[in-house]
């Protein structure tokens, strides 16, 4: 029992990680908590929805499931297209609102109250367009395979750790070894200092949105296939995603996702050994926790 909420915990864990690199990389680059980036998620998971369905209707080999996985083609090529779709809303939605509050000096609390009010306008017309009907990315049932020590998961959860796994490297080298990511860790540092050594400071703001909600959509995508598909879906995991964000240290994309496998883990024994009802508390203790304790987080730097 003890390994199965083990390993239920790395899977949501893992989608936790991944909605949470998009806060942090959001977070240091622009100095402010998007609270509407769980929305990203909602919307990611329904775009990806509305395009893997009208593939799978006009081209239906596109709907056979691809080997023990419960989806065909149509899913993995709905989310590319999700993902630029789910970018182009976050730069819609600074454009109109973040956008023109930073340009007028807009203070912190001001941009956060602003994303308040996004995320709830978002949320709004997901239920508008939508219902509150959970929806579902494939009807098809997955029996769970054995992997050792009494826990079981199924080809679809196994494809989601690997998929996070390779998305969190991807997102490192990108940092790491890319002009566009030295770019960022610049401005990160010091917006100012970074214009004048000539760095595009709004080409690398419109990236870091691209890059964050892209994430979102694919965490969106995992909450949809292994769970189900709910308006509320993103608002739900906002805050687990700020405490894997804060505990990880702000900026760390490795700091994110291990966070985020601590905050599921923790989550799911929690479940496992004081019952149901208390998960939603164990992020709040968490985040509570490091700010008491260690406010830069595991990999962050003091302020």
């Amino acid at each position: 029992m003890i390994a199965q909420a083990i390993f239920n915990g790395l899977i949501a864990g893992a989608m936790i990680g991944l909605g949470a690199i998009g806060i942090t990389l959001t977070y240091s680059i622009l100095r402010f908590a998007n609270f509407a980036h769980g929305e990203l998620i909602s919307w990611g998971a329904y775009a990806t929805l509305g395009v893997s369905t009208g593939l799978a209707a006009h081209f239906a080999p596109l709907a056979a499931p691809l080997g023990p996985f419960s989806f065909g083609w149509s899913l993995p090529l709905g989310l590319v297209v999700s993902m630029a779709l789910t970018g182009l809303l976050a730069l819609i939605v600074d454009v109109l609102l973040f956008g023109r509050l930073r340009s007028r000096g807009g203070a912190v609390i001001i941009l956060v109250i602003a994303g308040f009010g996004a995320a709830l306008t978002l949320r709004s017309l997901l239920e508008f367009l939508f219902t509150t009907k959970p929806a579902y990315f494939t009807e098809a049932l997955q029996i769970a395979m054995k992997i050792g020590f009494g826990a079981r998961a199924t080809p679809d959860q196994l494809l989601s750790l690997g998929v996070s796994a390779l998305l969190v490297l991807a997102v490192h080298v990108l940092l790491t070894y890319t002009a566009i990511g030295r770019a960022m860790r610049a401005v990160s540092e010091n917006q100012q200092l970074a214009a004048l050594a000539g760095v595009d400071v709004r080409q690398t703001i419109r990236v870091v949105w691209l890059l964050g909600a892209a994430l979102a959509a694919v965490a969106g995508v995992m909450a949809g296939l292994l769970v189900q598909i709910r308006p509320h879906m993103g608002h739900d995991l906002l805050l687990p995603l700020f405490a894997a964000a804060i505990l990880g240290g702000i900026g760390s994309v490795p700091g994110a996702m291990l966070a985020g496998l601590i905050v599921g883990l923790a989550e799911s024994l929690s479940v496992q050994l004081i019952g149901a009802e208390w998960r939603a508390a164990v992020a709040f203790v968490i985040l509570v926790g490091v700010l008491l304790l260690r406010p830069q987080g595991l990999f962050g730097r003091p302020a």
